[in-house]
């Protein structure tokens, strides 16, 4: 067995993830092959078991580095918000493009694929993964039903209808013909623009109500 330095294997580590990225994002999970990332990386298949113990262990590294990757980009773009209802649409905006540009975030979010690959490990192979919580790229729902213009209370119901939401985006372009729908950019922002607006109070609609 070849031994590698510290400094070594950690180079390896991440143009195993790299090359899993590509070649994940282009044939998807079942068509890509151990042999195929190996020989991206120039490395032997008996190697690959130094690094990790599977293919789907290896797309677990590679999801959940795009989950961590996702919540960078949120974090930056919602930082930038002034309010609370700028942050839902920053938030919205940036999903949509996301899941659009990468089919990596869209099977992540829309198909929920780490959970599934979770789901399907050994107990061992779990525990290996217990010391990196999940991240949370809609943890940001804790803080906003604090806020009193804001007509939910509950952030699992706000957080399911955004997964919903980012969903139906992605279905568009499963069902839709070139040509014969509205373009995809109209449909996200009126979706965007009834969501926002149906997440926060009116304040001046209230006040005239009253």
């Amino acid at each position: 067995m070849t031994r590698f330095s510290d400094e070594d294997r950690e180079r390896i580590r991440g143009e195993l993830v790299e090359a899993g990225r590509e070649l994940f994002t282009r044939h998807g999970f079942e068509r890509t092959r151990i042999k195929d990332v190996t020989e991206a990386v120039d490395i032997g298949t008996s190697t690959f078991y130094q690094f990790f113990d599977s293919k789907e262990m290896l797309y677990v590294a590679v999801l959940k580095r795009e989950r961590d990757r996702l919540i960078e980009r949120v974090d930056a773009a919602v930082a930038a918000a002034a309010t609370p209802r700028e942050e839902v649409r920053t938030m919205l905006e940036t999903l949509f493009d996301e899941v659009r540009s990468d089919p990596l975030i869209s099977r992540l979010i829309v198909e929920n694929e780490l959970q599934a690959l979770l789901d399907q490990l050994s107990e061992s192979e779990r525990e290996s993964l217990a010391a990196d919580p999940p991240g949370e790229p809609l943890g940001y729902a804790d803080r906003w039903v604090e806020e009193p213009s804001f007509r939910f209370d509950d952030p699992d119901l706000v957080r399911d209808a955004v997964t919903s939401l980012v969903f139906t985006t992605r279905s568009q372009e499963l069902v839709r013909e070139p040509g014969t729908a509205t373009e995809p950019a109209r449909v996200d922002r009126a979706l965007i623009d009834t969501i926002v607006d149906g997440l926060f109070v009116d304040a001046a609609g209230e006040a005239a109500a009253e």
